[in-house]
């Protein structure tokens, strides 16, 4: 049975709740669907799971977007209740009669939902009596009906072998007709016939056409084998020579300039002598300018707008006067295919800029969840409706709930006398070492005193790469080589740097995927063990639906592996490669969708100075454009 029902509105005003129900919610499932689907634009999900100690609970909702009202029906998960849709509709219907603005208290409510449950209830009960019974027979009759008519196919194939003849008569009434290439279309008639002709052509779309051979023969050579010349002499022709390509000289070129720009250090061990750091040279990061949004995108989107009206001719075109009179009244209340042409526009238009299709799809019906039975402003267009509540809920999405001001992390974290630790995990490839040298670098020019942490024990040169970027950003490094245990090298570091008086250590792992059972074990370990205050992903821009796939298993493994009640999961996102993706920005929004993390970084070129924050204005625009 139900645990609870409750109504309130959009700004969080409880109007009902069933006091019939005793038992009291275990945890705060309301809270959290509120805080996870609600507000996080994923109200097109069918149900939500809540989990609490002792009990397991699912919800169901349905929206009054007119009055702004939602329905909220609460119940076990392990029960199957099939009336749960059916009661929210008639709550929805019935209440909004009742509904008024000023009103606060619906006590006169109670004796309808009574009426309302049970009627419910009734329906449910009737619908599984109907639904019970299989029906059986007719499918034994049916494959009765054509064994009989194989077996009867089968006699009649062996009746028709061999001669040209036109046909002849079967036992059992039905004709044979053969042509000069052995097929057949069979024609039976009679009880338990089989019909094999144009309706079975479609199961035989793979099979061996003779007509189409012989006449393939005739061609080659009148079936006297030179076709089968004439093509081996062609496959020998197509073999392509191997041409081996020389090196061209240039007479008048100068020496080639020596190509390798690595810092060799020398024997008295003055190698960081002689070090140029990048550090002075490269100037102010991007993370400390503020981005201004130009009106060049405005200015394409108009046009782009403008031309789109011109370029696609609408297969029906209302009238002048009908157009003009919608525009002007407004429509009564939008429903579901009023939006659907709009919303697949846009679902398109996401997909296209590198929105994973999973994502893009919730998105759309969330967004038409929103906006179904609101009532249309007069000289307002339903594309244009459906544009805008996708663009709030998109800023909505990108926006960070909690700071991410990390500066101010690290002189809390100063104050207590410990360390601040960031630790960036991440698949491989993606640019974790480097990224960490250019936080590394705008965290120096805070006058912020870094040390690195190489726990990067399992890839070749990890531990040199990041004794590089040390070198050149003169900061400490804390390294133990390869082979060793990351979550001990972890904690020794943050040891060193409490006794050092480092005020953050940043610390490198190895990159590893997402199904690495043995890695994602050791990732776990290491968070578990050492708790830092930021658990950083590095994921690329240049992914689409992959994006999904990583995030969600890396939650799900350091949960699942985590031998903590309240395991640790990522807490941001720093994007990588963002210079490369042109307007193809859409991995953003999938990762911040699926992960609730925010992007916290971005990392938009090959020096220590090309990092930045996210735009959240400027990405909906490039994604909408």
């Amino acid at each position: 049975m139900l645990e609870q029902l409750l109504i309130f509105t959009r700004g969080g005003l409880i109007l009902w709740t069933c006091n019939h129900f005793t038992n009291a919610l275990k945890g705060s499932p309301i809270d959290t669907l509120i805080r996870s689907c609600l507000l996080e634009e994923r109200s097109g999900a069918a149900s939500f799971t809540y989990d609490a100690p002792g009990a397991s609970y699912s919800l169901k909702w349905t929206f009054h977007n007119d009055l702004g009202l939602v329905f909220v029906a609460v119940y076990q998960r392990i029960l199957h209740l099939l009336y749960v849709d059916d009661l929210l509709a008639a709550v929805k219907r019935e209440f909004s009669r009742l509904y008024q603005p000023q009103k606060t208290a619906y006590r006169d409510f109670d004796e309808i939902f009574r009426q309302l449950q049970i009627e419910a209830e009734a329906r449910a009960e009737n619908f599984k009596k109907t639904n019970s019974l299989p029906a059986v027979a007719p499918q034994r009759k049916q494959q009765n009906a054509t064994w009989q008519g194989e077996e009867k196919n089968a006699g009649s194939e062996k009746k028709s072998d061999g001669d040209g003849k036109k046909g002849r008569r079967l036992e059992n009434g039905g004709f044979v007709v053969a042509n000069n290439n052995s097929n057949a279309n069979l024609k039976s008639s009679g009880n338990g016939s089989v019909n094999i002709g144009k309706e079975n052509e479609s199961a035989n779309i793979g099979a061996f056409d003779v007509n189409r051979l012989q006449k393939l023969k005739g061609k080659g050579g009148n079936g006297n084998g030179n076709g089968k010349k004439k093509v081996a002499v062609v496959a020998d022709k197509a073999e392509p020579k191997k041409v081996v390509k020389k090196n061209r000289v240039w007479d008048d070129s100068p020496p080639q300039a020596k190509l390798d720009f690595t810092d060799h250090l020398d024997g008295d061990g003055d190698g960081d002598k002689k070090v140029d750091f990048l550090a002075k040279e490269q100037g102010e990061s991007m993370m400390d300018k503020e981005e201004v949004l130009s009106s060049d995108s405005e200015v394409e989107e108009e046009d782009d707008d403008d031309t789109g009206k011109d370029s696609k001719p609408e297969a029906k075109k209302k009238g002048w006067f009908s157009s003009m009179f919608q525009s002007i009244a407004g429509k009564a209340n939008l429903e579901k295919s009023d939006l659907e042409p709009a919303l697949k526009a846009l679902k398109d238009r996401l997909m296209t800029k590198n929105v994973a299709e999973e994502i893009a799809e919730k998105l759309c019906e969330s967004v038409a969840a929103s906006l179904e039975g609101k009532k249309l402003a007069s000289f307002t267009r339903i594309s244009s409706t459906v544009h805008t509540a996708m663009e709030d809920a998109l800023v909505r999405i990108l926006t960070p709930r909690r700071s991410i001001d990390i500066l101010r992390d690290v002189h809390a974290a100063k104050e207590q006398r410990k360390p601040y630790v960031v630790v960036f995990v991440g698949v491989n490839g993606v640019g974790k070492s480097t990224n960490l040298a250019k936080v590394a670098y705008w965290l120096l020019q805070h006058n912020t005193s870094v040390m690195m942490a190489a726990c990067d024990t399992f890839r070749s040169g990890a531990v040199e790469q990041l004794r590089t970027h040390a070198r050149r950003l003169q900061i400490p490094i804390f390294e133990k080589g390869y082979e060793k245990d990351p979550a001990i090298v972890a904690k020794e570091a943050i040891q060193e740097a409490s006794r050092n008086g480092s005020d953050v250590v940043l610390v490198d792992t190895a990159g590893r995927m997402q199904d690495n059972e043995p890695l994602m074990r050791a990732l776990s370990k290491l968070i578990y063990l050492n708790n830092p205050d930021l658990v950083l992903f590095v994921g690329e821009a240049l992914v689409g639906n992959d994006a999904v796939d990583q995030l969600s298993k890396f939650n799900q493994k350091l949960a699942d592996l985590s031998t903590s009640t309240t395991p640790r999961l990522i807490d941001g996102i720093l994007l990588t490669k963002f210079d490369t993706i042109d307007d193809k920005v859409g991995a953003a929004l999938s990762m911040v969708y699926v992960s609730g993390a925010p992007v916290m970084f971005v990392g938009c070129g090959q020096s220590y100075t090309d990092l930045k924050k996210l735009n959240v204005k400027s990405i909906v625009k490039t994604l909408l454009k």
